[in-house]
């Protein structure tokens, strides 16, 4: 395995093919603008999909909160990202806050966000960025642009939209209201909710269901599930059956075979 990125405000764990994200920012809730989060994020990513070492990312906070999304104070002050005229601003916000939607979506590998506390605003929006998420009993989702007179400058409509759908998404976007973590489950926000003390283990032990599966089917699979977004069914077709070629020519496909036959666990080497 290469080295680990170099980041700030975060920390990364690896293991068994699984990588954990760690905001380590309690001290402001895990805000993103007025920290080196995004950077890390960024960077987090791209060393990932720079490798074949890692084949689940778990994105979650210490602390209280998972992410309280930008710093209201910055707002209120015209400082740091919201400072400026308006080209200045949104200059700030495509080289900001942007890229994580940009690293989240160009990601290789299953996401899963483990939601420990409030997800508010691009907080929010980080989440809806992942494959997955879990939310902790005392998890706080919410899409607060709105009161605050502005709109989700990080794309997180997008996600959203593509997430729960265009009615559900507006009605969230257009209250900016609070969801509990039992109304994340019902509404699909997120897949089970877990006690706070378990979310990590629940988190690791889907993580690793996953990361143990065939490291090269597995981002391919996750590459199909992004291409069925934006693919005529003609079109999707022919890259499933590319993909579904490279997947037959990999020594680890015939490893599942010979496995599956034998009633053996497989051993994959990537291959």
């Amino acid at each position: 395995m290469t080295d680990l990125p170099k980041l700030i405000d975060s920390k990364l764990e690896v293991s068994d093919r699984v990588a954990m994200l760690i905001l380590d920012r309690d001290d402001v809730r895990n805000e993103l603008t007025g920290t080196a989060l995004i950077d890390d994020i960024v960077r987090t990513v791209d060393w990932i999909n720079g490798g074949a070492a890692v084949s689940a990312l778990i994105v979650t906070g210490a602390g209280k909160a998972f992410s309280a999304g930008g710093n209201v104070k910055d707002m209120r002050d015209r400082r740091g990202s919201f400072a400026g005229e308006v080209y200045e601003v949104q200059d700030r916000y495509r080289r900001g806050i942007q890229q994580i939607a940009l690293a989240m979506h160009r990601l290789e590998v299953p996401a899963i966000a483990a939601v420990n506390g409030a997800a508010i605003g691009a907080g929010f929006d980080l989440a809806t960025m992942c494959d997955i998420r879990i939310g902790a009993e005392n998890a706080v989702f919410g899409a607060t642009f709105i009161n605050l007179g502005i709109v989700p400058g990080d794309g997180g409509a997008w996600f959203l939209q593509d997430l729960l759908g265009p009615q559900r998404a507006a009605e969230l976007i257009f209250t900016g209201r609070l969801m509990s973590a039992g109304e994340a489950l019902r509404l699909g926000v997120v897949l089970e909710v877990a006690a706070a003390s378990e979310l990590r283990a629940n988190a690791l032990q889907l993580a690793g269901s996953i990361a143990e599966k065939p490291p090269q089917a597995l981002r391919l699979a996750k590459r199909l599930l992004k291409a069925a977004q934006r693919l005529d069914l003609p079109d999707y077709l022919d890259l499933c059956a590319a993909f579904q070629g490279m997947c037959h020519n990999t020594l680890d496909h015939l490893e599942a075979v010979e496995a599956f036959l034998d009633k053996r666990p497989a051993r994959f080497q990537g291959h």
